[in-house]
């Protein structure tokens, strides 16, 4: 993944992690297809949300960026199934490891790119927004994929798309691929070499005390 796709990954996490608290609310539908579109409405009317939120808190996240951060957690805990995704990105790796050290290796690297890459967020001119393209069944009965555009003036629209799944009647995503570049792929790529030479655990201090960092290649590569 281009680093500078990195930003926008957070970004596009974080404008779409409300649709499970919108979909805990919403009466269950008995067709798959019902479900799915619900879902594509909720990641749009998420991102819609969050957008407003950070236009308006700018100025405040910005002299404040303690602020920021408790807003991004909030954000992401509600929709982004980030246990799962770092089993996904952990891989072989993660094989018979507990679930202490997943939620380890999650949430060290959920931290160590918002520290990174949460300010990038106030960034964001010019109102974009998020338009559906479609939505379609993930094979094996895992969930739905809601593709989108992101839609900037005077850029053309970037294709964005979401992996979803339920998890306790509620639509969480666990993966988004920009231009067809994976979030997990990419870090189960970065992963793969320190994980052989260490534990989850090590690999998450790594993260914690900014030895390794979420998205860099690494030294001499």
């Amino acid at each position: 993944m281009k680093m500078k796709l990195l930003p926008a990954v957070l970004a596009s996490l974080l404008l779409a992690t409300a649709p499970s608290m919108a979909l805990a609310q919403t009466p269950a539908r008995p067709a798959a297809a019902t479900s799915q579109s619900a879902a594509g409405k909720t990641v749009l009317d998420s991102s819609s949300r969050v957008l407003t939120t950070l236009e308006q808190r700018r100025a405040e996240f910005r002299r404040n960026p303690a602020a920021l951060r408790a807003f991004i957690d909030s954000e992401l805990n509600k929709g982004f199934d980030r246990d799962y995704a770092a089993r996904l990105v952990l891989g072989v790796h993660g094989r018979g490891a507990s679930d202490a050290d997943i939620k380890l290796f999650a949430d060290a690297m959920a931290d160590n790119l918002m520290q990174r890459y949460g300010s990038a967020l106030l960034e964001i001119e010019g109102k974009p927004s998020f338009r559906l393209r479609g939505e379609s069944p993930l094979p094996g009965n895992r969930g739905v994929k809601v593709s989108t555009e992101l839609v900037r003036a005077g850029n053309e629209p970037t294709p964005v798309e979401y992996l979803m799944r339920q998890v306790d009647g509620q639509w969480k995503i666990f993966d988004v691929m920009i231009e067809g570049i994976s979030y997990v792929q990419t870090f189960k790529n970065q992963f793969d070499a320190p994980l052989r030479q260490k534990s989850i655990a090590q690999v998450a201090a790594d993260l914690r005390n900014g030895t390794m960092q979420a998205g860099q290649a690494p030294r001499g590569k």
